[in-house]
């Protein structure tokens, strides 16, 4: 008996409660509208719409139940609040530089048989603050802890704090607590870390991260010192000494503080060289005497460091330049070919001597086995002489 009559009562109350849901009625006469956020400051534009508005007009009411518009008439005398737009199907109206206090369920109605409302949420978001940083006194050590802590209030929802130190990401630990206004939270965050020389100068940056911000920076930076001992390389000028030549070694200290004194000393010599804040060790005229290992003691209130430089001097003999290198190169290859040129012409000069004498040779032998005509002459004189004998013989 009880199961039964609890379902009239069911279908009763789910049609009182129909028309009642903005969205979810099919009836034209039933208006809607949509829920809105803005930020604090900003403008929020109110939309409610009907269809079938059987001849009566819409109406903006306030959290507070304060009517805000009926039609085109304004009901309450707040310069922020502007009509927008206003017509048998549609209404509406504007709220501007929108405070926390404006956040609410606003109500539109059309005052129909029976009347019908439809609600529209306005969240407001509360922006928060440029943040805080603070724990930073004074220049730390190296290797010392360093906690930094950053605080930002006045956001809504409560927001989100970030760390950073250059490129790197630093995790601290956020901590929400709620505003005296009861609608804004102030975040907190700290952030523990050791540091080392490579720190000094650094920026750690806290940054707050809210959609009231719609993406844009809000943070801030803390720079930090950090003093360590002092390092230092030995640099001389002119980088290839020579003999007879001006040198200067140069001792180039980084530090925080900066070394304050520089001490020379040379190995195997009475020490000290040079004391002095001037960080260069001079030498007017080298001379081979000069060579062996030096080092630089770079000394600051933080500690020292030694730097040693080993320096070698050569005679005064240039050092050959690539461009002389090419020249000899290239008269090295033009003498190689008038060497070449040289031989060539002794050999042939021998071989034309050589065969010149051979032809002479020849030309004289051709010469005795053919007795000239005085010759001849001297023989046939010599014939008849010789008595009658003879003369059978040349005839």
């Amino acid at each position: 008996m009880g199961a039964p009559s609890a379902v009239p009562l069911l279908l009763l109350l789910a049609c009182c409660w129909a028309p009642a849901g903005a969205n979810l009625s099919q009836d034209d006469s039933q208006p809607w509208t949509s829920d809105e956020t803005v930020v604090a400051g900003g403008t929020v534009v109110l939309k409610c719409q009907v269809k079938d508005h059987e001849d009566s007009s819409l109406q903006w009411s306030n959290p507070a139940q304060q009517t805000l518009y009926f039609g085109e008439k304004r009901a309450l005398r707040d310069n922020r609040i502007q009509l927008v737009s206003s017509t048998p199907h549609e209404l509406s109206i504007s709220i501007s530089n929108v405070a926390l206090a404006d956040e609410g369920e606003y109500t539109c109605s059309i005052f129909t048989m029976p009347v019908r409302t439809a609600k529209s949420l306005v969240t407001v978001l509360g922006i928060p603050q440029k943040p805080i940083i603070t724990g930073y006194k004074s220049s730390l050590r190296e290797k010392d802890t360093a906690t930094l802590n950053c605080q930002s209030s006045g956001s809504k929802p409560a927001a989100h704090l970030t760390w950073r130190k250059g490129d790197q990401e630093l995790r601290g630990e956020q901590k929400i607590q709620e505003d005296p206004n009861g609608k804004t939270f102030t975040v907190s965050s700290s952030v523990t870390f050791q540091v080392t020389r490579e720190d000094d100068g650094a920026n750690i940056v806290c940054s707050v991260n809210h959609e009231s911000l719609k993406g844009a920076d809000r943070s801030t930076s803390q720079r930090i010192e950090v003093l360590y001992t002092p390092t230092a390389m030995i640099r001389p000028d002119p980088p290839h000494p020579r003999e007879g030549q001006k040198l200067l070694l140069h001792c180039e200290g980084r530090g925080n503080p900066v070394p304050q004194q520089y001490l020379w000393v040379k190995e195997g010599s009475e020490p000290p060289l040079k004391m002095t804040q001037d960080s260069a060790l001079i030498f007017p005229f080298l001379n081979k005497s000069d060579s062996g290992t030096y080092g630089c003691t770079a000394i600051s209130n933080m500690g020292s460091y030694t730097a040693y430089f080993t320096l070698n001097v050569n005679d005064p003999s240039p050092v050959p330049s690539s461009s002389s290198t090419y020249h000899a190169i290239i008269g090295g290859i033009v003498a190689f070919i008038v060497f070449l040129l040289l031989i060539l012409l002794i050999f042939l000069g021998h071989y034309v001597i050589r065969h010149k004498g051979t032809y002479l040779t020849h030309e004289a032998k051709g010469s005795d086995d053919a007795p000239d005509a005085d010759t001849a002459i001297i023989n046939a004189e010599g014939g008849q002489s010789g008595g009658d004998d003879k003369k059978e013989y040349f005839i």
